[in-house]
């Protein structure tokens, strides 16, 4: 079995087909019986070819007198997953990405693309100093995006809110891989009897400071072999993800909407915290996401929880002035998880911060004439930008005076100062986050 065959093809994929790389990586691993060694080197070639996509493209311009478009699309990946191991990788040898890549190009490519192939990767082996990145001092935008794969357009809009050694650590921490955490299913068990379940099963884990059920994995075996989760004991969600339910604070027995709700971390978390009684609305826009809603929400033995295919901004036709609460985690950038997702960071545009505060208001706007007088609305993304955020929550105030803004930071399991709260990676350790919470008069 080639692993770099195998890392190619998804790469490849992620490339043209613009599959997500979590997702095809996982699925190519559950079709094959790998060993630790060859899984570990599967997800380092992927992962680390994807994040560093424009980092080795950069490089790749170095060698290469045409742009990486106009390079044939799987010659074009054979280069940049030999350049990542050729400038990344230090276990392995120059000559073996050379060779490996030069194999590829025979099976997927003709002589000349071969000849190619070899002479671009045998002369970046020999003189790696012509792909030296410009110091801090000589271009401080370019070097803190090639170090750290990141867009320059992004480390820009960054540098202009932070002082560089922030914006150097936020970029170190979107590079580090995000640790495993579990909420516990309190309609189940305890997180203390959690805890020592997951230790007869292998896994090393201590309780998250975040949260009540919160649970971090420090090494596990696989996630699907542990009885635990069959048994519906946990929900695997970031704890970040998990103070949105707290901000909420749905009472047991309340009619409860979570406007953008698949794929159910949020929802089953409310239905949690509603002790299984009452209403809770799971609302998406696609059916095969509620599926994956329902799915988790039988497996957590959940009752109270409905779902509703439809849009958001349309919930008030059906449900206005009639919900207790609503929750609406909109769609959003995703800049506050790219250490989730190696390649959402090259998909990534600053015309989406211009288009997306629309949906989103739309979004907020429609959830919000669901609500009881005296309603709760909390809105939550997974970004860090302000368009998205508080901006938003500004333009609906502006336009629904029937709305006030109350503390949402007062509502975490361990309070903190401010009307919002946004969390960072590089500061809080966690997902990036915004919550923000609204009463209706």
């Amino acid at each position: 079995m080639n692993i770099r065959q195998l890392a190619l093809q998804i790469i490849h994929d992620v490339d043209v087909k613009q599959a997500y790389a979590n997702i095809a990586l996982a699925n190519m691993i559950n079709r094959n019986n790998f060993s630790d060694q060859d899984r570990r080197f599967l997800t380092e070639l992927v992962y680390g070819t994807v994040k560093a996509w424009g980092t080795i493209d950069w490089i790749m311009s170095r060698y290469v007198d045409r742009p990486p478009a106009k390079i044939p699309p799987m010659i074009r990946n054979i280069l940049r997953l030999g350049l990542y191991q050729l400038f990344f990788l230090s276990k392995v040898p120059p000559s073996a990405a050379c060779n490996q890549a030069v194999e590829l190009a025979k099976k997927y490519g003709h002589p000349g693309t071969v000849k190619f192939v070899n002479a671009v990767l045998r002369s970046a082996a020999r003189n790696q100093e012509k792909a030296k990145y410009p110091t801090k001092e000589e271009d401080l935008l370019r070097y803190l995006a090639l170090t750290y794969f990141h867009p320059e357009w992004l480390v820009s809009r960054w540098l202009k809110r932070f002082d560089s050694e922030a914006v150097e650590r936020l970029l170190q921490e979107n590079n580090k891989p995000p640790r495993l955490s579990l909420r516990t299913n309190t309609l189940k068990i305890t997180r203390e009897a959690l805890l020592v379940r997951l230790a007869q099963e292998g896994v090393t884990c201590t309780a998250s400071d975040w949260t009540p059920e919160g649970i971090i994995c420090h090494e596990l075996p696989a996630l699907a072999s542990l009885t635990s989760l069959k048994e519906g004991l946990f929900q695997v969600q970031d704890e970040s993800s998990m103070l949105v339910a707290h901000v909420v604070d749905p009472q047991p027995g309340e009619f409860v909407i979570d406007a953008c709700g698949a794929p159910g971390g949020k929802s089953t978390h409310l239905a949690a915290l509603m002790k299984n009684t009452g209403r809770l609305l799971s609302v998406d826009l696609f059916e095969h996401k509620l599926a994956i809603t329902r799915e988790n929400a039988r497996r957590l033995g959940i009752t109270c929880l409905e779902t509703l295919q439809t849009d958001a901004a349309t919930l008030s036709d059906q449900f206005s002035g009639k919900a207790d609460r609503v929750l609406v985690d909109a769609p959003c950038s995703g800049l506050g998880v790219l250490r989730r997702k190696p390649d959402s960071r090259w998909r990534k545009t600053e015309s989406q911060l211009q288009d997306l505060p629309k949906l989103q208001l739309s979004i907020l706007t429609g959830a919000a004439s669901c609500l009881k007088p005296g309603g709760v609305l909390v809105y939550s993304t997974c970004t860090t930008e302000p368009e998205e955020n508080e901006m938003v929550i500004r333009e609906f105030l502006s336009i629904r005076p029937d709305f006030s803004l109350q503390s949402a930071g007062s509502r975490l399991p361990s309070p903190r100062q401010g009307e919002f709260v946004q969390l960072w990676p590089h500061l809080d350790f966690v997902d990036g986050f915004f919550i923000s919470r609204l009463k209706k008069h």
